[in-house]
């Protein structure tokens, strides 16, 4: 038997040439999943990755200074006052990172705009007062909070509100809640990775492997809580949170208690007026 009998021999799918060119297909969607991911996790670790906090301040006044001011914040009605703040806010601002400053700006006009489109119809009845008083409120509210949120470590701020005897129940869900968000957000990222290095050609069934990959995260969340608390019950943890460093009051500290006292004096003099 000849080559040419093989051949004739062999099924016809053999002989055919295996240039297989997938078609193209479009996965936008991934790559925004990731993008959007890596957004959330670079802000998440760049926020843990301050060594020591800003301005040398106790996080205990930082968050007792904050919570005051939006509270002063929403009690005013008088543009001084808000003035006031905002001049305090941009010059704190302006010993901060570049970077830092965009988003902290950023954020803080979106909302500020979005809220003034929201009661743009209230203005056009005649109430401009209240309604630019009440954007300006909202801006100078996310202003004050994003300088806290970028300035003061985590750690740092879950135990200033154990100071302030704030539950056990709130600190731990905040705790855990903002590192299990890195933790899945971590899984799903290299499971996009893989669904799109393993996508060839056209995938007629994407919603089917988002689904897929919803469920896996589920499943792997349930397993870590589990696991967490198993190890929680093993190291003899009751769900009380203790803070053992003691409360040494420096020059920045004594500066800032003044700070406070000057803004409580500025609501005082303007903020009715």
């Amino acid at each position: 038997m000849n080559h040419k009998d093989n051949q004739r021999n062999l099924p016809d799918w053999l002989l055919k040439d295996e240039n297989y060119i997938p078609q193209s297909d479009k996965d936008q969607f991934i790559g925004k999943s990731i993008l959007s991911i890596l957004r959330i996790l670079s802000k998440i670790k760049s926020q843990s990755e301050y060594k020591t906090d800003k301005f040398h301040v106790n996080a205990a006044l930082k968050v007792a200074f904050t919570f005051l001011l939006v509270v002063l914040l929403s009690l005013s009605t008088s543009y001084t006052f808000i003035f006031v703040v905002d001049v305090y806010l941009l010059v704190v601002l302006s010993f901060m990172d570049g970077k830092e400053m965009v988003k902290i700006l950023s954020v803080s006009l979106a909302m500020a705009f979005f809220t003034f489109i929201i009661l743009f119809p209230y203005i056009l009845l005649g109430n401009t007062y209240t309604s630019m008083i009440i954007t300006l409120k909202v801006l100078s509210t996310l202003i004050a909070v994003n300088i806290l949120s970028h300035s003061t470590r985590w750690n740092t701020i879950t135990g200033a509100l154990r100071r302030f005897y704030v539950p056990n129940i709130f600190i731990l869900v905040l705790d855990i809640t903002i590192k299990y968000i890195s933790m899945l957000g971590d899984f799903s990222l290299n499971m996009l990775y893989s669904l799109k290095l393993r996508s060839v050609g056209k995938n007629n069934s994407k919603y089917g492997s988002i689904a897929g990959i919803a469920g896996t995260m589920f499943m792997k969340s349930k397993e870590m809580a589990e696991e967490m608390y198993a190890a929680m019950e093993c190291r003899g943890f009751t769900g009380e949170y203790t803070v053992r460093s003691k409360w040494k009051l420096t020059i920045a500290d004594f500066m800032y208690m003044l700070l406070t006292i000057g803004m409580i004096a500025a609501f005082i003099l303007w903020g009715r007026i």
